[in-house]
């Protein structure tokens, strides 16, 4: 290996930090810019442009390199592991318009049908409906937010890991996972006018200062403004234009311009897990780039496959990445090392450049096996068979077709691998920005298996063990009773009579559970037909949508919005609602309420205008279907990371973030008895696996018990991530600061869902460590009964004492929170130690004062 002629030394540019964020005191969202936390940093512009469907490449050799760049001769095979050495491969397909991919989400599959309701073989396949939704919502053509560069019709997703691409000045980057893009626009340390790549390892993660209650860091986040690779065209300049298209819910493609006027130069095609970073070339110059300094650049003598050349990048850093070219035209590939920031093509290019970092242990031969293939777009199909979910993740390729795909799984994805695809788990890995170590798989398409889909939970207190509880001791009867009959008393209509749809969701959810409660559990159908029938009446108020600030349906990128913003002009009105914020947590509690509602009362599902109303919400936040022309598939839920995003159209240097993952868990619980209420057997499998993989991801990186060896170990002292970033965690919340907010909004609701995603292990370690010894007892207003809630979900005879006593202050109770539910829940865990069930433990809660009976 020769060495660059001139010494280089390490000058990689000073990462950009991520300060915590400066919560605001009440709970509301304004604009996510605001609230975020300020970075010391400049910001790596997204520009959107179209992409084209491009054909693979074949490179040939070009130009003499200047002296800066060695040759080596090294022959590189692929892997046994991966399939024989490849020297005379079938040439790559040329990428057409299948090639590069639609962004298809879902595709009919050939699985057998299974489910505990009737399903189809493919739970994603038919969509909820293919109709307009309902004229009671106005249709906005505009929305405050343009589309900056998309390419594209409506439904757009907007909550995805690519829309900072068309959001603001598009300089922010986007978290493809393991790496991370931004388009350097003539900016930051590369200068570049291409695309930016970097990736960030553990030992480089910042962290923020000490608990002093706990030790636990108060964040940690990767840093920004690291321009590792940069992939260039000399074309590009000032005038560039970045424009996006084929926008779907796991992958984008962004595309390079020279001018806005002009075709793309370079098209990006971005799939979450992504191996390698694919730039298509159509006729530009390739430059490479850097703002960490090359060391050293070799050139392999012969590539790893036929027409196909190979560079190695040994950088300041000591990191080393791997660039691949192919042409199918044989346009040649040879680069002149310029300086140590900069490589450049003797000529245009029409073919693929793909760059792979090497993590080591014999990555390279993996990488090397896999280059030439890139994916374009992902199927998602999925069976469901009594509690047995199965979820497919089919990639869609361009390149060599005949070469299998590096891409890389999160833990939560390994852990539910089948047989067939765990043995495509190679020895690559990547570190990710916040959900641990990504491992490389070698594989066209990943079945995922999850084996306890909760199928027997419905609306009654419910553990994995004892199943629903649904039977109360007549006495614990008796003491719920005089509560429910004064909740049962209050105003639906005006707690539910708000400026916004999440407060007004939780009120509806909060009367729904208690004519649930009543029915079911209490025994009092009279008493429930009586809430019941005041609920459907406020319902109707927004089936009607005639509440304070009605829903538009905003047809520029596919959704309904709060009209808060368009009336009032304030981008936080109703926690950024108009901008797809939150519509999953706002949603969730209508969709819950409306189950409840049609189970109790069937009649009212007769009704298709209510029937509609709550489908239209499902819809926005979960539509399985590209079918569905009105919204974008799964805006909330992302099957990649096993969990939701929040945050909507703004844009932020860490990406997408969610604060409370109890509500995302809501809305997937929501989803799967709004399925089983109106025998709509696919949605209710999509529910029941949505909350199974929720649970299993909750608790790898949102919920943190002693031992988890996913988040960083300074870091999970806290119990919980406070708000998951793409890019950070911050144990904080948008609201404050105090801990009861902190660990708290990840309580919130109490469903018979909760024991499946906070299991009881959890719950104590994290009881022990903020609230135990009567420190839960300091706390004031409704996060108090939040606590007590949660530790029902353990220690029910406690939970019970806490919501019984004389002195109960009807303010510990949370707007959403009825103490006749409370009450309910603790009577039904208490099971085989319920107090009531010897004539001792009576008379000692009676001599408490804590138990009125009738």
């Amino acid at each position: 290996m020769l060495l660059l002629c001139s010494a280089l030394t390490l000058l990689q540019a000073a990462p950009i930090l991520t300060a915590r964020l400066d919560s605001p005191r009440a709970r509301t969202k304004p604009t996510r810019q605001n609230i975020l936390a300020e970075r010391d940093t400049f910001r790596e512009s997204y520009s959107p442009i179209n992409r084209d469907i491009y054909p693979s490449a074949a490179v040939t050799a070009s130009s003499s390199a200047i002296t800066l760049v060695s040759i080596v001769a090294t022959t590189l095979q692929t892997s046994d592991s991966l399939g024989t050495a490849t020297t005379q491969p079938t040439p790559p397909s040329t990428p057409s318009s299948t090639a590069v991919s639609t962004g298809s989400d879902t595709n009919p599959s050939t699985q057998p049908t299974m489910a505990p309701t009737a399903t189809a073989p493919d739970i994603f396949a038919t969509p909820i409906s293919t109709d307009a939704p309902p004229a009671s919502f106005t249709v906005q053509r505009d929305h405050p937010v343009p589309r900056k560069g998309i390419r594209g019709p409506a439904p757009i997703s907007t909550n995805k890991f690519y829309a900072n691409f068309f959001l603001k000045n598009q300089t922010t980057p986007a978290y493809v996972h393991p790496y991370t893009l931004t388009w350097a626009r003539g900016q930051g340390t590369s200068s570049s006018w291409g695309m930016a790549i970097s990736h960030t390892e553990a030992n480089q993660l910042v962290f923020g200062d000490a608990s002093p209650d706990t030790g636990a860091a108060k964040y940690f986040l990767n840093p920004v403004g690291i321009h590792s690779m940069t992939l260039s065209a000399a074309e590009l300049g000032p005038n560039a234009a970045l424009t996006s298209d084929n926008l779907s819910s796991h992958s984008a493609n962004a595309n390079l311009h020279p001018d806005s006027r002009a075709q793309p130069l370079i098209t990006f095609p971005l799939v979450q897990g992504m191996g390698f970073v694919t730039a298509v070339y159509r006729g530009g110059t390739p430059v490479i780039e850097t703002g960490v300094f090359f060391k050293t650049v070799t050139k392999s003598i012969r590539g790893p496959k036929q027409g196909m050349t190979k560079y190695t990048f040994y950088l300041e850093d000591n990191k080393v990445w791997h660039v691949y070219a192919y042409s199918a035209r044989g346009d040649p590939f040879d680069l002149t090392v310029v300086n140590n920031k900069m490589a450049k093509a003797a000529q245009p290019f029409d073919g693929i450049v793909q760059i792979a970092k090497d993590s080591g242990n014999g990555a390279e031969t993996i990488i090397d096996a896999a280059s030439g293939s890139y994916p374009v777009g992902v199927i998602l199909s999925g069976s469901a068979a009594t509690s047995i979910g199965t979820y497919k993740f089919t990639f869609q390729k361009g390149g060599f077709t005949n070469v299998k795909l590096l891409m890389y799984a999160l833990p939560h994805h390994v852990e539910c691998f089948d047989s067939e695809t765990n043995k495509s788990i190679s020895a690559a890995r990547l570190q990710t920005t916040t959900k641990g170590m990504a491992m490389g798989v070698v594989a066209d398409s990943w079945t995922m298996v999850e084996p306890n889909m909760p199928i027997g939970m419905g609306f009654a207190p419910w553990d994995r063990v004892q199943g629903e509880k649904k039977v109360l001791q007549h006495l614990a009867i008796n003491a719920i009773m005089p509560v429910a009959v004064n909740e049962a008393s209050q105003d639906v209509d005006a707690q539910s009579n708000q400026n916004s749809m999440y407060f007004s969701g939780k009120a509806l959810a909060k009367f729904a559970g208690i004519s649930l409660t009543a029915k079911e559990l209490l025994k009092n159908a009279s008493l429930s037909e009586n809430v019941r029938v005041k609920l459907e009446a406020a319902f109707g108020r927004f089936v009607e949508n005639k509440q304070q600030f009605p829903l538009y349906y905003d047809a520029a990128w596919g959704g309904l919005v709060s009209s808060a913003t368009y009336l009032t002009g304030n981008d936080g009105e109703d926690f950024g609602n108009t901008y797809y914020n939150d519509h999953h947590f706002h949603y969730g509690y209508f969709i819950y309420a409306a189950a409840i509602i049609g189970y109790l009362n069937p009649d009212w599902l007769k009704n298709r205008t209510n029937v509609d109303f709550v489908n239209s919400l499902v819809r926005d936040v979960a539509n399985p279907s590209p079918l569905d022309k009105h919204f974008p598939v799964f805006r909330n839920f992302d099957w990649y990371h096993g969990h939701s995003w929040a945050h909507g159209l703004y844009e932020t240097a860490d990406g997408k973030d969610q604060e409370s993952s109890s509500e995302d868990a809501m809305h997937a619980y929501a989803i799967k008895m709004w399925g089983k209420t109106v025998g709509d057997g696919n949605m209710e499998a999509r529910g029941n696996l949505m909350l199974a993989i929720i649970a299993r991801s909750l608790n790898r990186y949102y919920l943190y018990q002693d031992g988890n060896d996913i988040q960083p170990e300074k870091f999970v002292g806290n119990r919980v991530a406070g708000i998951l970033f793409e890019n950070k965690c911050d144990h904080t919340t948008y609201f404050g600061a105090n801990i009861e907010y902190i660990q708290g909004i990840h309580m919130i609701p109490l469903l018979p869902s909760t024991k499946l995603t906070r299991p009881d292990k959890f719950v104590k370690q994290e009881w022990d460590t903020y609230f135990s010894n009567g420190r839960a007892d300091r706390v004031v207003g409704g996060w108090k009964g939040i606590l007590y809630a949660n530790l029902a979900t353990v220690d029910p005879r406690t939970a019970w004492n806490f919501f019984t006593q004389k002195n109960f202050d009807p303010s510990w109770l949370d707007g959403g929170a009825s103490l006749t539910w409370y009450m309910a829940y603790c009577a039904g865990e208490f099971g085989p130690t319920s107090p009531f069930s010897s004539p001792l433990l009576l008379r000692k809660y009676l001599a408490r004062g804590n138990l009125t009976i009738l």
